[in-house]
C-alpha cells in the first residue's frame, strides 16, 4: 500500500475532501453538490472529478446516475488503507488523538506483532540484525520527538521485514499509522518512559533464534506502549462492537 502523493492542487483537494468525509461534515449518503464544492475550492470540474476517484478507489464515495456522486456507509470505507488512517488521525482538531482508533490500532498490533516476532526470530538473517541493531541505536540517540518516531518506525519495519513473509511485510501501512501517531503523543510528554530497554529485549530474542522469548519481549513492549498512552488519556474503557465504550459513573471499567 503506497500513501497517495499530496502534491500539487490535486493532492491538496483529496485531503480537503477526505477529511470533510472522514470528519462528518460531509455525512454519509450525502450526495455532493460538485458545483458548489468546484467553486469553493477553486478547481476544475474535471480536476475534481479526478480527485474523487481517489477517494473511490477507497470506498469512500461512488457515483450513479440520476444521484451523482454520494459518500458511502462507513462500512464500505477501506478503513485499512494508509492514506484513511492517516486522514483519521489528521482530521478534527488536528491532534489526530482519536482514543477508540489508537485503541484499535493498539488491538491489532497485539494480534500482528507478538506472531510477527516469533517468525522473525526463526528467520532473521544477519541483515535483519544489522537494520534492527541500527534503528535501536537510533532510538538510543539525544534528537527531537520526529527523530525518536522515526527509529521506531523503522525498528518496527525491520521486524517485519525479518519475518520474510511478503504479506506481513505489507502490514507495516497499517502499524505505522498508529505507531506514528502514538509515538507523536508520547515523545512530546515530558517524563516519558525510556523505549530503548523494551526493545533491546526484543532485538536479543530475535538474535538468540528464541521465539517465545521475543514473544514474550513483544508483548511486554506493547503493555508499555498502552501504559504510556494511559499517562496521557487515562485508562480506556472496553470498546464494544459498534465502537462505544462501556463505563459507569463516568469512570473506565
Amino acid at each position: 500500500m503506497t500513501p497517495y502523493a499530496r502534491r500539487g492542487v490535486h493532492g491538496q483537494t483529496v485531503e480537503t475532501l477526505a477529511r470533510r468525509v472522514l470528519s462528518g461534515e460531509i455525512a454519509e449518503g450525502a450526495t455532493l453538490d460538485m458545483a458548489a464544492l468546484q467553486s469553493e475550492l477553486d478547481v476544475s470540474l474535471t480536476a475534481l472529478r479526478e480527485s474523487l476517484k481517489v477517494l473511490a478507489a477507497k470506498g469512500m464515495v461512488d457515483a450513479r446516475q440520476k444521484r451523482g456522486t454520494f459518500v458511502r456507509p462507513r462500512s464500505d470505507w477501506n478503513l485499512l488503507d494508509a492514506d484513511v488512517l492517516r486522514w483519521q488521525f489528521s482530521e478534527s482538531d488536528g491532534t489526530g488523538a482519536d482514543p477508540a482508533l489508537l485503541r484499535n490500532l493498539g488491538e491489532v498490533r497485539g494480534i500482528i506483532e507478538p506472531a510477527a516476532v516469533r517468525l522473525a526470530a526463526a528467520r532473521r538473517t544477519d541483515a535483519d540484525l544489522e537494520a534492527l541493531e541500527a534503528a535501536l541505536t537510533a532510538m538510543g540517540q539525544e534528537g527531537g520527538a520526529s527523530d525518536a518516531v522515526e527509529a521506531d518506525l523503522a525498528f518496527h519495519r525491520a521486524l517485519l521485514a525479518a519475518t520474510h513473509n511478503e504479506l506481513l511485510e505489507r502490514m507495516e501501512m497499517v502499524i505505522e499509522s498508529g505507531l506514528a501517531q502514538r509515538d507523536r503523543l508520547v515523545h512530546s510528554a515530558p517524563h516519558s518512559e525510556d523505549p530503548v530497554p523494551s526493545h533491546r529485549a526484543v532485538l536479543d530474542a530475535v538474535r538468540d533464534r528464541d521465539p517465545d522469548g521475543a514473544e514474550h519481549a513483544m508483548r511486554a513492549l506493547l503493555d508499555q506502549a498502552t501504559r504510556d498512552l494511559d499517562k496521557l488519556s487515562g485508562p480506556s474503557a472496553p470498546v464494544g462492537a459498534d465502537g462505544s465504550t462501556d463505563a459507569k459513573d463516568g469512570q473506565a471499567q
